[in-house]
């Protein structure tokens, strides 16, 4: 099989759940009202929009997208009419992993009896729980062949988070990270990437445990960065910062599909994945969320520094084939282009910042490009 072919399975069907926090309009600062924004965006994108785990986040969530122009116009969709939505109750919604202004230790928890039991279960870890990612599912019924695909997308975890760094602030200050998310995220324990695992029987037996362990409230609170779906046939991603734009989102997924399905003919092929070791991946994570695509990153196969943008080129490099099949070359190539010439959403958070020196107008930067169609009441800081 040469470059830029492949034989194998069909391209597969996609989805992306993306997460936001809700800002005053005036002066940016998080407000636990996503209660009040889901009501009103609740009649144009019914059960594609949702509350989350603080009063302070929205979820939007797409069909199932073979096309990743129909993922990318539903995401456009859904983040205009939750902008829409907000504007009207005097509120912005955000596409930043972390907050940027305002009162978000402890977060104002969403009531209910699970919540509760998070909430005892987990204790402090839910002080900083005002976080935001995008989740991409990638359909895989044959839940053996998704864990063994899982084993092959282990490796990239790092690098997908290098590619979508968004939080670098925190109780009002930069902190020096690109992805502080994911700092704050890895904390838990039953966060970061999932073990190297044979079977869907030995992935269950894992999770057993930890539910024995009382590491878990329910199934739905296992966040490693790469697990099966509890409520669809999908291989479901988690690692990334939610991105600052629809159209890096979209590209992301593309690219997560794409590795999904050259890992799927690996494995057909009998190559159960790779054996990394953890302290290497951990290292990995860490210069990922420190750095960002401003940097150097980790190879989890070597432990060598090298350059993000390459670590980046090679991991599109990998995705080639099954990009190339889907049609979705062109739009990630113009990603990788676009973070190299304008940085990732922690750089223009920054250079937001730089401007005026304003963090009020970082959250205006933002709350512009996360739904650029539908007014905002400001004019965006960076042309």
């Amino acid at each position: 099989m040469t470059t830029g072919q492949r034989s194998g399975s069909p391209i597969p069907p996609l989805g992306v759940e993306e997460e936001f926090l809700v800002v005053d309009a005036e002066r940016g600062e998080v407000v636990p009202e996503a209660a009040a924004v889901v009501d009103r965006a609740r009649p144009t994108l019914g059960d594609r929009v949702g509350g989350e785990i603080t009063k302070l986040q929205i979820e939007t969530r797409t069909d199932p997208c073979l096309s990743l122009d129909d993922l990318d116009a539903q995401l456009a969709e859904g983040r205009a009419a939750i902008q829409s939505a907000a504007r009207s109750a005097g509120l912005r919604v955000i596409a930043s992993g972390s907050p940027v202004l305002g009162r978000a230790v402890p977060p104002p928890i969403t009531e209910g009896p699970r919540q509760d039991r998070g909430t005892a279960t987990f204790r402090g870890l839910h002080d900083e729980l005002a976080i935001c990612a995008v989740h991409v599912h990638v359909e895989e019924p044959d839940r053996d062949r998704a864990v063994l695909i899982g084993n092959h997308l282990r490796q990239h975890l790092p690098v997908f988070l290098t590619l979508t760094a968004n939080s670098p602030y925190w109780s009002e200050r930069d902190t020096g990270y690109a992805s502080w998310r994911s700092v704050t995220w890895g904390r838990w324990p039953v966060a970061g990437p999932p073990p190297y695992l044979t079977s869907a029987q030995q992935y269950d037996d894992h999770v057993d445990a930890l539910l024995e362990a009382g590491a878990l409230v329910d199934h739905g609170t296992l966040f490693w960065d790469l697990r099966l779906s509890t409520k669809h046939p999908t291989l479901e991603v988690r690692v990334a910062d939610v991105p600052v734009t629809a159209t890096e989102s979209a590209a992301l997924a593309a690219l997560v599909r794409a590795l999904v399905v050259v890992a799927g003919d690996a494995v057909d092929r009998g190559d159960e994945g790779p054996e990394l070791l953890p302290e290497l991946m951990r290292l990995a994570y860490w210069r990922a969320a420190r750095d960002g695509m401003g940097g150097h990153g980790v190879d989890v196969a070597t432990g060598r520094l090298l350059p993000a943008a390459a670590l980046a080129e090679r991991l599109v490099e990998r995705a080639r084939p099954a990009l190339d099949e889907a049609g979705d070359r062109e739009r990630v190539e113009a990603w990788l282009s676009w973070l190299a010439r304008d940085g990732d959403g922690a750089t223009r958070q920054r250079a937001a910042a730089a401007l005026r020196g304003r963090l009020t107008d970082v959250v205006d930067e933002i709350a512009t490009r996360t739904a650029p169609d539908v007014p905002t009441g400001e004019e965006s800081t960076l042309q």
